[in-house]
């Protein structure tokens, strides 16, 4: 059943599912391209780490902000770093090198791209 649906276990309050959908990305090694990047994809929207590929970055708060606004660009801002983490860990360090490199994880995925 979770080859199937790879996301019910978080709607069942299994979060071991996040883990197992991260264990099954291959490393990116240059001819899996099109597996890597929908299984990266199905990972990060699995564990509810794709706001940042979904959302356009929110405006850095101020100490004028409200609470609401600093805790947008907080979710962003940590679904940015652990997706850049997840991609980062999942492409051999031959092509790493050969990525320029990005601190946003759509940018970064758009690099991959081209």
């Amino acid at each position: 059943l979770m080859h199937v649906y790879p996301c019910f276990a978080l709607f069942t309050g299994f979060p071991t599912a996040i883990f197992n959908e991260n264990a099954q990305i291959p490393m990116l090694s240059g001819d899996n391209y099109t597996e890597w990047k929908e299984k990266a994809l199905l990972a990060l929207g699995c564990s509810d780490m794709d706001p940042t590929l979904r959302v356009e970055e929110p405006p850095i708060p101020t100490e004028s902000s409200t609470p609401v606004a600093k805790a947008n660009y907080e979710q962003w801002e940590r679904s940015n770093r652990l997706s850049l983490m997840l991609i980062k860990s999942h492409i051999s360090q031959s092509i790493r090198g050969s990525i320029p490199n990005s601190d946003k994880a759509k940018a970064y995925i758009k690099a991959i791209d081209e």
